[in-house]
């Protein structure tokens, strides 16, 4: 089994932070309930966002829908394998420039705003039970063309969310890909707070 156990200085931090991961392997037959995906999107509404403007906009592309067959037509190579696996896939975007009826420019947060939101709806998804793996690989001008995205609107990345698949469910029309698999059992990293972390100036590591 891979490292997905909290370890070392992981372990001192509060759930869902704490068992959160990213597994590739997702069910094929789970479906969302109405008032789970409900429950995604408001968690991403309440993240903190800019006075709440909420400079973002979250398309939901539930597996076997129209949108979900034009993201899956524009994955890279590597993602094409277990994206279209998951149960829904929400694309992020973010308000980065101004909209014809506006009259400020966008906030210039609106890129963390909408990273404070997926990263909220990711840990409700963990928090009950779900899974989600962010993703970049896909043609994001394409997907912006198919699904109507405005040219105000950057399109961020993907959050595929839905049900990890054990180990022993993986037979018959359940067989995943080997390479797939074998994301899941690398050992998980992170850098060292002294390259991530500074004190006083830019370089210097903090220092517990």
């Amino acid at each position: 089994m891979a490292e997905h156990a909290p370890a070392g200085d992981q372990a001192r931090l509060a759930e869902p932070m704490r068992s959160r991961w990213s597994p590739s392997v997702l069910d094929p037959g789970h479906e969302l309930a109405a008032d789970e995906l409900e429950a995604l999107l408001l968690s991403a509404a309440w993240a903190p966002s800019a006075g709440n403007s909420q400079p973002w906009r979250l398309l939901v592309a539930p597996r076997g829908s129209g949108l979900h067959d034009a993201l899956v037509a524009t994955l890279s190579r590597g993602n094409s394998g277990w994206v279209p696996r998951a149960s829904v896939v929400l694309v992020v975007t973010a308000q980065t420039g101004r909209a014809p009826d506006d009259e400020k420019d966008p906030t210039p947060t609106a890129l963390y705003d909408a990273g404070q939101a997926a990263a909220h709806l990711t840990l409700q998804a963990q928090a009950t039970g779900l899974h989600a793996h962010q993703f970049a690989g896909f043609d994001k001008a394409a997907f912006a063309d198919a699904a109507g995205v405005p040219a105000w609107h950057t399109v961020v990345a993907g959050i595929a969310v839905g049900r990890w698949l054990p180990v022993d469910e993986r037979v018959g029309p359940l067989a995943v890909d080997p390479r797939d698999a074998e994301r899941e059992e690398r050992p998980r990293r992170r850098r060292d707070l002294a390259e991530t972390a500074y004190a006083d100036r830019w370089g210097e590591p903090w220092r517990r």
